[in-house]
């Protein structure tokens, strides 16, 4: 990550839930505002092969890179790791009646998905991530 990125990942993004009705598409507001989750296999991200970048809907900040992607089979997008580790919150979610780790944008508090640890080397950890809730950016050739 470079420092512009470093820096842009520091700064908190606040918005009114009207700004962000405005700003996002509904879906979009419905998972990252409302703590939402789209249906499994329904985002064009899970399937998403380039190289490339994944920001946060939201914000924009970097949150994970398609060299930490993998198929979970899960029909989420899935990373083993965030770019920086600093981009991201971790939060108890005891919905659903199961005791998780809710993952959120550090910048602007967008819910993002959920952190397992079931993931493949070299953590072990599996980001089970909303695609909605990500804007990829193919790398330029």
């Amino acid at each position: 990550m470079n420092g512009a990125d470093k820096a842009q990942t520091s700064k908190r993004v606040v918005k009114s839930d009207a700004e962000w009705r405005a700003a996002l598409s509904p879906e979009a507001y419905r998972v990252t505002r409302r703590h939402g989750t789209e249906r499994a296999f329904s985002h064009p991200l899970h399937a998403e092969k380039r190289p490339g970048r994944y920001d946060c809907v939201c914000c924009g900040v970097p949150l994970f890179s398609s060299e930490a992607k993998f198929d979970s089979g899960t029909g989420w997008p899935s990373f083993y790791a965030p770019i920086d580790k600093a981009a991201i919150s971790e939060h108890e979610d005891w919905s659903l009646f199961m005791r998780r780790t809710e993952v959120r944008c550090a910048a602007c508090d967008a819910h993002l998905g959920h952190v397992f640890p079931d993931g493949p080397p070299p953590t072990g950890l599996r980001y089970c991530i909303n695609g909605v809730a990500l804007d990829f950016r193919p790398s330029e050739p």
